[in-house]
């Protein structure tokens, strides 16, 4: 039951003054239905004026606040032309208010001659005439000018303003609880942070690092307490011991030797698969680190022990892939692995159907499609998540549900990950590495080109191409528009260019490509019978084509470093040696000169993970929500570096030490630190079990 003190927060946007079915559209896109939406929408940035006395006080290309007289007005004889207002500041000083299109019917109701205003924008210059172009604000008073002087921006959809915005804020914040103290005395006091109600006020009235602090401490506190809490619940489960005896990992024919590392963690999942207590792991493993042999591995054990495994794959392409991979590998010890996927009709879809349920089947490899309902299994004792954070909490927990207990649970992912954000966004896990790359694997030869450089290349990827080998082409972008730069490549415009050299050799695939036609793309790509792909970075986890020794990344230096590494490692899967070109355009920033020179000396994702933390800090990323990409909207990557440890060593006190939120010295803290963990988190569904 949610405590009365959170109410206000959970009150509909529509309680709001001026907020109706027409502004709660633009509202509902950005997430906004609810007042505690728009107090924690933070603002991206701040516009920072200078109050001036007069104009020789101001810079041009300085943002002001200047008291103008009203001079003149002149409009354009062009209908398109500008309207201008003349005004004269205290010394007499010219300066020209210009208007564009239906504004100008603003200027004059706001700028009539004689009349003094307090205008705010930013200072430019126009045939030697200074100019303000479209003022941000007009005020009669000074006082409500002063008011502009530190003006949060925020993100907006179309269909609302700035002040708009501003405005909802701004009731929100007079509307905001004073909350009980959730954090830790001695680390409040510590930090000398301000209180929850203080810390989101300051927030959206300008630069207070104090204030940010303490609300990105909060979202990593309240991430840490929930994952320490299903943790805790997952190991009050009941699982099934499953220890297998090794008949059938021992008829393994693989390719190559097992490496130490696949070794280590091979132990370890079949170490935690025999407690009975539900195992949660995840596999980290860097591009070419052979997770896909610790898997089966794993299956095998399981398999081994009398149960069954599922593994899911977040595309059909990859569970395709996986699935031969599979079958491939485990042939000699005649386990039966099947597929299942939303094509699957019919009496195929009712065969696996059957042989899950009544055992026949040991290993199913699939999407979705394999924890629907319709879907039985004998005795499903381990699930193997590929790429698991494309899969939702719920959906990994309607697949652990299928089992008569709760089924061990692997999950996998080619990306390493720093420590920092491991912590953050897999803290209720165990973690094992693959951190050695199997013998023979080759290092690709990693360049980077100017962009004038294209035509060569092209011809480049002929001569390539006519020797029976592919390429990949990645693009940053679907498609340009009018406001972007020429040189930013758009994939749909490159496909259109090597189309002409290459004919139907070429294939395109982005986001925005139809499921089917997608897959249809990449198929013909994997069978050779298209030579060169085109694509946005849906390929950045995707079919593994040994044929492909190229690839192309077009204006590298608009990536980070752990994607381009795993754009890298699609190619370098196969004997021949590879290549990776890395086209940069323009001058570089420093960031980016980085980024391109630790691609070319290094192939170690761990350390490139690691590096890309450290060059993608707080300064590049305040306000621009890249964070989430990690999954924290508020704590920026510098943020999360700096607390993580706190905040799980808090969240871990509290749970073990102080006999957890239902101690009931919490008081009203524990109330509404539970309900908004449940609500955010679905902490109790989690509990479930």
């Amino acid at each position: 039951m949610r405590p009365d003190i959170l109410n206000p927060l959970f009150a509909e946007t529509e309680s709001l003054e001026g907020v109706g079915p027409k502004l709660k559209k633009p509202l509902e896109k950005l997430g906004l239905t609810r007042i505690r939406d728009l107090l924690y929408h933070l603002p991206e940035r701040f516009v920072v004026r200078r109050a001036v006395k007069d104009l020789d006080d101001a810079h041009v290309g300085e943002q002001v606040v200047v008291a103008l007289d009203v001079v003149e007005h002149r409009a354009s004889r062009s209908q398109r032309g500008p309207y201008r207002v003349l005004a004269s500041d205290a010394k007499g000083n010219i300066c020209a208010l210009t208007y564009f299109g239906r504004a100008s019917y603003t200027a004059k109701k706001q700028l009539p001659v004689g009349a003094r205003r307090w205008v705010a924008g930013r200072l430019d210059q126009y045939d030697q005439m200074l100019q303000i172009v479209h003022p941000d604000h007009v005020s009669e008073t000074s006082d409500a000018a002063m008011g502009q002087m530190v003006e949060p921006i925020y993100r907006l959809s179309e269909g609302l303003t700035q002040p708009r915005v501003a405005s909802l804020v701004e009731q929100s914040l007079a509307r905001a609880p004073d909350l009980p103290e959730w954090i830790e005395p001695g680390t409040f006091a510590r930090e000398g942070w301000p209180s929850w109600r203080e810390a989101i006020a300051a927030a959206h009235k300008g630069e207070n690092a104090k204030a940010r602090d303490r609300l990105a401490y909060d979202e990593l506190f309240a991430n840490a307490l929930a994952l320490m809490i299903v943790r805790e619940s997952n190991r009050k489960r009941r699982g099934q011991p499953l220890q297998g005896d090794g008949h059938l990992r021992d008829k393994l024919q693989l390719p190559f030797p097992l490496t130490g590392a696949q070794r280590r963690s091979i132990d370890e999942i079949t170490g935690d698969m025999a407690q009975p207590t539900p195992m949660l792991r995840l596999l980290q493993g860097d591009v070419g680190a052979g997770k896909t042999v610790v898997a089966l591995e794993s299956m095998l054990a399981a398999v081994e022990a009398g149960a069954q495994a599922a593994m899911l794959a977040p595309t059909e392409l990859l569970a395709r892939q996986h699935f031969e991979t599979l079958r491939a590998m485990a042939k000699p010890t005649g386990v039966e692995i099947a597929l299942l996927t939303g094509r699957d009709k019919g009496r195929a879809r009712e065969s696996i159907l059957m042989g899950l349920l009544d055992g026949s089947i040991d290993i199913v490899v699939g999407t979705h499609a394999i924890f629907q309902e319709s879907v039985s299994y004998r005795n499903l004792g381990l699930v193997v998540i590929d790429e698991q954070h494309r899969f939702g909490v719920s959906q990994r927990l309607m697949l652990s549900q299928k089992g008569k207990v709760t089924p061990h649970t692997l999950a996998m992912t080619a990306t390493p990950i720093p420590r920092t954000l491991v912590l953050a966004n897999h803290g209720e896990m165990e973690v094992s590495r693959l951190d050695e790359l199997p013998p023979g694997r080759q290092a690709i030869d990693t360049r980077v080109l100017p962009m004038d450089r294209i035509g060569d290349l092209v011809a480049a990827i002929g001569r390539h191409v006519a020797t029976g080998q592919q390429a990949y082409w990645v693009c940053p972008m679907v498609r340009g528009s009018e406001s972007e730069s020429d040189d930013l490549a758009a994939a749909e415009a490159r496909y259109a260019g090597l189309k002409e050299h290459f004919g139907d050799d070429v294939v395109l695939v982005h986001g925005q490509l139809a499921p089917e036609l997608k897959d249809a793309a990449m198929a013909r790509f994997a069978a050779g019978e298209a030579k060169v792909l085109v694509a946005t970075t849906v390929i950045e986890v995707g079919v593994d084509v040994p044929n492909a020794t190229l690839m192309v990344i077009e204006q590298a230096e608009r990536f980070g470093l752990a994607q381009l590494h795993q754009l890298r490692g699609r190619v370098g899967r196969g004997s021949e040696k590879s290549t990776c070109l890395l086209l940069r355009s323009g001058e570089l920033s420093e960031t980016g000169k980085k980024r391109l020179e630790l691609m070319k000396s290094s192939q170690d994702g761990f350390l490139l993970a690691e590096e890309d933390l450290k060059l993608r800090g707080g300064g590049e990323l305040l306000g621009t929500r890249q964070s989430g990409e990690e999954g924290f909207s508020i704590a920026s990557l510098e943020q999360v570096s700096k607390f993580i440890d706190m905040a799980n060593a808090d969240a871990k006190m509290l749970v073990e030490q102080q006999g957890g939120l239902s101690n009931p010295e919490r008081g009203e803290a524990a109330r509404v630190v539970l309900y908004l963990l449940e609500r955010d988190w679905g902490v109790q569904t989690l509990r479930g079990g």
